[in-house]
């Protein structure tokens, strides 16, 4: 496995692909997406260009895979971002061309269903973007939050550390993308409560691996983009957060039990956890299901690494993932998670 190294960045004016590698929802919702381009337009100078599939919904895993390759192959392509994630990207995977990929690197965001993509820029020794989508994020109703956008924005465009910060108001309360309503306001956030910190008495800076804990799952029993050689991540932060699908308490521990009889956890000695989604319109939790959800999941992760990995530094509600506002983490790229100080800083 090649060590990731950092692609160039784009500038303002550059043109940056938006392709769909999991879901044409864009084609279903036309409105966050749209807003989300006006942004990436007006707010961000840069000039979104579409592909095939991506406002197509059903389209196979061999045409995504040649939207990934169409917008990697070009030359005036400056950058790549997902218009949201999905449920199948793993099905693309083995369609895709690790030789023209790596031969044509370039910064790729996404999160979710991305993770497949994130891993996979990794094994071929490209540091990806864990975040800033198209409709979530630079869709969001009523304006992006701060805290996203200047992540995004430093992400995108400058290289160096950057210090990311607890969010002051934070949600995951949706509202529905069909109703032109949704977007005439900001959403109702919540005061943030901070990152909880534990075993914070050691400095800890390497490469990050992870992602959506669902699909970090699936990659494993599917035995892709994991690295042979286990010591590939001796000493990276481990990033991991759960989904809109709200796999229970059980089921995390079991995933991260797993992953410590394979002898994963026990590699990383910081492990950044995302704050939880508590909130779907499958499961529209009371706010106090939601906090008894999100307490329950916090034990099921001490759980397993109080048996496989009980020194590592853990920090919980980290601001990635399925939340609002969202940090931008690179993905292979260098964290610093500094438990003494607090604080936590990336490298874009």
């Amino acid at each position: 496995m090649t060590s990731p190294a950092y692609p160039p960045k784009p500038s303002p004016g550059d043109r940056i692909a938006v392709i769909s590698p999991s879901s044409g929802l864009p084609g279903l919702f036309p409105l966050p997406y749209e807003l989300g381009l006006e942004r990436l337009r007006k707010e961000y100078e840069l000039e979104p260009v579409e592909y095939p599939a991506t406002r197509t919904m059903g389209s196979t895993p061999q045409e995504r895979a040649d939207d990934i390759h169409a917008a990697f192959a070009d030359p005036e392509i400056k950058a790549v971002i997902a218009s949201i994630g999905g449920d199948d990207q793993i099905t693309v995977l083995p369609y895709l061309d690790r030789e023209l990929i790596r031969a044509n690197p370039k910064p790729f965001f996404g999160m979710s269903d991305n993770t497949n993509l994130l891993a996979f820029l990794r094994t071929c020794g490209i540091v990806g973007f864990h975040g800033g989508s198209v409709m979530c994020e630079l869709g969001r109703p009523g304006a992006m939050h701060p805290q996203t956008a200047e992540s995004l924005r430093a992400a995108l465009f400058t290289s160096g550390p950057y210090e990311l910060r607890p969010a002051e108001r934070w949600r995951d309360i949706d509202r529905d993308w069909a109703d032109p309503a949704t977007f005439d306001a900001e959403p109702e956030t919540r005061p943030g409560t901070g990152w909880t910190w534990v075993n914070p008495d050691r400095v800890t800076e390497g490469r990050s691996w992870g992602g959506c804990l669902e699909i970090v799952a699936w990659l494993l029993m599917a035995d892709r983009e994991i690295a042979r050689d286990l010591s590939e991540y001796d000493g990276g932060v481990l990033l991991l957060e759960t989904s809109e699908d709200m796999p229970s308490a059980t089921e995390v521990f079991h995933t991260l039990r797993n992953m410590g009889e394979r002898g994963l956890l026990s590699r990383f000695p910081a492990l950044l956890m995302g704050r939880p989604k508590t909130w779907f319109f499958e499961r529209p939790n009371t706010p106090e299901q939601a906090a008894r959800y999100a307490a329950d999941q916090r034990e099921a992760v001490l759980r397993a690494m109080r048996t496989y990995a009980p020194e590592t530094t853990i920090v919980f509600d980290v601001d990635f993932g399925h939340t609002d506002p969202q940090l931008v983490i690179p993905y292979g790229g260098t964290v610093r998670v500094d438990g003494p100080a607090r604080r936590i800083t990336v490298t874009y």
